[in-house]
């Protein structure tokens, strides 16, 4: 019986994980900044990997707030806007669980949320640093190459397109897109009007991040 019992708990944890690991989320967050925007972004990015990457990813993403434990059940957590960003202690702390526990969360600023965004980043990880991601790490290689690293898709000004991270035990757990704004790539062609060549720059990258997320 208790041989029986230790069967079912596995088999149990490992069809859990099978559908966990084909739905992704959009992060609502609080203080007021637009955690809604870009709204078919991450549809069409998941119709990208779906034929491109053989993923099997549910169309429509879910929508998870940051302090709610069903982030848990998601492989992969996205998050964008323009403006102001609050995580209270429980929405860190749950944040915090959930990225060491084996969760990715990919934060793309939007323009205009990155100064509001990295003090409560320090929430998170009060003992990390953001880190620089390198043009020569897996993430710009694996599927897709990106030669210099992060891609840049809307130019609103001269800065360089900047990829920054947290690890833990040498796994990305967080990517902060900065600089790039790919969600707008990855909209629908007549939001943007942007070239073709650039969209489908957008969706390799953003394929390349989902590749990371499933395969860590």
């Amino acid at each position: 019986m208790k041989q029986l019992t230790v069967t079912l708990l596995i088999l149990t944890f490992i069809f859990s994980t099978i559908s966990f690991a084909q739905e992704i989320a959009i992060l609502k967050y609080n203080g007021g900044g637009d955690w809604y925007s870009n709204p078919t972004a991450l549809p069409n990015l998941i119709s990208y990997c779906n034929i491109n990457l053989n993923t099997t990813i549910k169309d429509k993403p879910q929508v998870v707030e940051a302090g709610n434990s069903s982030i848990f059940q998601y492989p992969f957590i996205h998050m964008t806007g323009h403006g102001n960003v609050f995580f209270s202690p429980s929405d860190a702390q749950n944040l915090h669980d959930y990225l060491l526990s084996g969760g990715f969360l990919h934060i793309d600023d939007n323009y205009g949320m990155e100064p509001y965004l990295r003090k409560e980043l320090v929430k998170i990880f009060p003992d990390k640093e953001l880190e620089e991601i390198g043009k020569n790490h897996e993430i710009f290689k694996d599927k897709f190459v990106f030669k210099e690293g992060l891609p840049k898709i809307h130019e609103h000004n001269s800065k360089r397109p900047q990829a920054f991270g947290f690890f833990h035990e040498a796994r990305l757990v967080l990517l902060f897109t900065y600089e790039s704004d790919l969600g707008d790539g990855w909209e629908d062609p007549s939001v943007h009007n942007d070239p073709k060549e650039i969209r489908e720059k957008a969706l390799k990258m953003g394929a390349n991040i989902i590749n990371y997320a499933f395969k860590h």
